[in-house]
């Protein structure tokens, strides 16, 4: 009786460290999540503290869009990327260097290609093969739709951002906006089209993966410029923006 007894005490003994050792796990780990959501809210006011260009607040390549697109500017897949590169370059040569025409262009490469394939075709009869299948190309009329339709969109954006600025609300966008089609009309007589959109081109395919490598150091220089910017900025409304008389802003529709 005394052996069951000692037995059963020691069951509840073992039952009871159990127990204990769980409540220990569970306020350690209760401490530990606590730990772990005070160094994420500190990492989260740090961060928020940090300068971004433009006020990024996602990955460069979030803001590119993700996927291939980004990956294709961000030089993730190196060949794909200088395929690309590469193939805008000749282009390029082709119609500003060798002064090459777009219509040129287009008749030679469909002259090559009926000859070939219609020489294929009738030499397949002298070697004993079957001519070759040329594939229906039928162009889906929801892509062309789906086309339309974007491109409706972004006008549409775009005719709404030209009302606003016109309506003379945002006096800084109107400046910004004047500012880059003078800069953008200075670079027209600088370079034609064709080179004018190379550059940009190039440019979309160098500027994002430098500034991923150097953002630190160039939102840090970019806080400084912006800082100079709203300080010359601010002088320059007290002594001549302040002074222009306004007459009373009224939203008009335009059709």
């Amino acid at each position: 009786m005394a052996d069951h007894a000692g037995e059963h005490e020691s069951v509840v003994e073992s039952v009871m460290e159990k127990i204990n050792d769980k409540l220990h796990d569970h306020d350690s780990s209760s401490s530990d999540s606590e730990d772990d959501k005070e160094k994420i809210s500190s990492v989260d006011a740090v961060k928020a503290k940090i300068y971004r260009l433009f006020g990024r607040e996602r990955p460069v390549h979030k803001v590119l869009g993700g996927g291939k697109p980004a990956d294709i500017f961000l030089w993730r897949d190196k060949k794909i990327t200088a395929g690309v590169l590469g193939f805008a370059t000749s282009l390029w040569v082709l119609f500003e260097l060798l002064q090459y025409h777009l219509l040129t262009l287009v008749c030679h490469i469909l002259i090559l290609a009926l000859a070939v394939l219609f020489l294929w075709s009738n030499a397949s009869t002298f070697i004993n093969k079957s001519p070759p299948q040329i594939p229906d190309v039928i162009l889906p009329e929801d892509i062309v739709l789906g086309v339309a339709a974007a491109l409706r969109i972004e006008i549409n954006k775009a005719l709404e951002i030209f009302r606003d600025i016109a309506s003379g609300k945002e006096l800084k966008k109107f400046l910004a906006v004047i500012a880059g089609l003078w800069v953008l009309s200075i670079l027209g007589n600088c370079w034609n089209f064709l080179t004018l959109f190379y550059i940009c081109f190039v440019l979309l395919h160098t500027v994002p993966v430098l500034y991923e490598k150097f953002e630190d150091q160039v939102d840090a220089f970019a806080e400084k410029a912006e800082a100079e910017i709203k300080k010359q900025y601010a002088v320059f409304n007290v002594k001549v923006l302040s002074k222009i008389p306004r007459g009373p802003l009224k939203d008009k529709k335009f059709l």
